[in-house]
C-alpha cells in the first residue's frame, strides 16, 4: 500500500485499520470456520473458475474432497491466527513511509525488482521493527485464553494460561493459593524475560516507525 498504487488501496488500508477496534472475541468464529477450513477458499475460487470440474475429469477426484486441511489442534493453527495482524500492517506502513523515495528510484535504476528492493533494502532496515512486532504479537499470544481454550480439544494442546486456569481454587475445593501463585509466577518469566533482553529493540523499532 506504500509503494504500489492500486484502485480502492485507502479503502483496504481504512478497512484492515478498522480491524483494530475489534477484539479477538468479536471474531472468533469467523476465525474458528477459516482454521478449521483452511482450504475452503480455494475450493470456491476454483468453483467460481470451473477449475472443480477440469480436476475431476482428469484425476477422478473432485477438490471440494480431497482438498481440506483442518488445523484444529495444531500448532499452525494456534499461531497462524494470531500473528496475521492489523497491527503489524499498521506498524509497518508507517515505517514504510519514512524511507526515503530516492532509495526505490535507485533500485529501480540498478535493475532491481520490487521482490530484490523488498529483500535487500527494506527487510534490512526494517530489523527493529520486526524484533518490536515479535515482541507484541508474542506477549499478545501468550496471553490469550479464549482462543486456546475454543481452538483446542487435545490437552496437549493446551497452553501454560490454561493450565493456569485448572489451578486456581474453586468452591468445595481446599484452597492451595500457594501452588497458583507459584505457577503463575512461573507463567510470568518467559514474556518478562522477553521484555527484558529486548527491550532496546523494542523501543527502538516503536520510535523509528513513529518518525
Amino acid at each position: 500500500m506504500t509503494y504500489f498504487r492500486f484502485p480502492f488501496r485507502m479503502t483496504a488500508f481504512w478497512l484492515i485499520f478498522v480491524s483494530l477496534m475489534l477484539p479477538v472475541e468479536v471474531r472468533i468464529i469467523p476465525t474458528y470456520e477459516a482454521v478449521a477450513d483452511a482450504a475452503g477458499p480455494i475450493r470456491w475460487l476454483a468453483g467460481i473458475i470451473g477449475l472443480s470440474g477440469v480436476v475431476e475429469g482428469l484425476t477422478g477426484y473432485s477438490i471440494e474432497a480431497s482438498l481440506k486441511w483442518n488445523m484444529v489442534n495444531s500448532y499452525a493453527g494456534l499461531i497462524l491466527p494470531l500473528i496475521a495482524s492489523a497491527s503489524a500492517t499498521f506498524l509497518f506502513r508507517q515505517f514504510f513511509l519514512t524511507v526515503p523515495d530516492e532509495l526505490c528510484e535507485a533500485a529501480k535504476l540498478d535493475g532491481a525488482g520490487p521482490l530484490k528492493f523488498f529483500k535487500d533494502i527494506l527487510l534490512p532496515l526494517s530489523s527493529a521493527n520486526i524484533a518490536a512486532l515479535s515482541i507484541i504479537l508474542f506477549l499478545y499470544g501468550w496471553n490469550q485464553y479464549l482462543w486456546p481454550l475454543l481452538f483446542t480439544t487435545d490437552k496437549e494442546m493446551g497452553t501454560a494460561v490454561l493450565g493456569l486456569k485448572q489451578l486456581v481454587p474453586v468452591s468445595d475445593s481446599a484452597p492451595a493459593w500457594n501452588i497458583a501463585m507459584s505457577a503463575a509466577l512461573l507463567v510470568m518469566l518467559p514474556p518478562a524475560a522477553v521484555i527484558l533482553f529486548m527491550q532496546r529493540w523494542f523501543t527502538k523499532g516503536l520510535v523509528d516507525s513513529g518518525k
